[in-house]
């Protein structure tokens, strides 16, 4: 499984720890930014760069996104990144603060982008959350099913 990580300025030493457990549990991990440490750096680009990655833009810059492919964001509070990431058709962004949330994001929702608080967590429950994030299979009941299609009935989404 792929797993794209992004984080700003605020996540950034938190996204580079946590890309080394992951590879060490075995995952191919694509970092989509920031790149280096840049003070007061936006946190729109990386969001943009794993929400294009994981539904599996041409060109997106970081990697061929294969079949489950799946993003985590990291910035100060999360909600800008779950924002930005949740513009994008196809793309099921989830700011979770917990493993259980996590679970219950990818069981019940489908979520294939983690949206996590730099600010508010310490690497351990950064990994705990992804871990169970990636972890956990959607259960593909009718109703949800039918719920996450219509996320991606509007006509304006990129």
């Amino acid at each position: 499984m792929k797993i794209f990580v992004g984080a700003d300025y605020r996540g950034f030493d938190k996204k580079e720890r946590l890309m080394r457990a992951l590879v060490a549990d075995g995952y191919e991990v694509m970092d989509a930014g920031a790149f280096q440490y840049t003070e007061g750096d936006d946190y729109n680009d990386p969001a943009v760069l794993v929400a294009q990655s994981v539904r599996g833009d041409v060109g997106a810059g970081v990697g061929d996104a294969s079949e489950g492919a799946l993003g985590v964001l990291i910035c100060d509070s999360a909600h800008g990144m779950t924002i930005q990431a949740n513009r994008f058709r196809g793309v099921r962004a989830a700011n979770c603060d917990s493993a259980e949330s996590a679970r219950l994001a990818r069981e019940h929702d489908d979520a294939n982008v983690v949206c996590l608080s730099a600010h508010f967590m310490d690497d351990g429950q950064i990994l705990e959350i992804v871990r169970s994030f990636i972890e956990t299979p959607f259960e593909p009941l009718e109703r949800r099913i039918r719920r996450i299609r219509r996320l991606d009935e509007r006509e304006d989404y990129a």
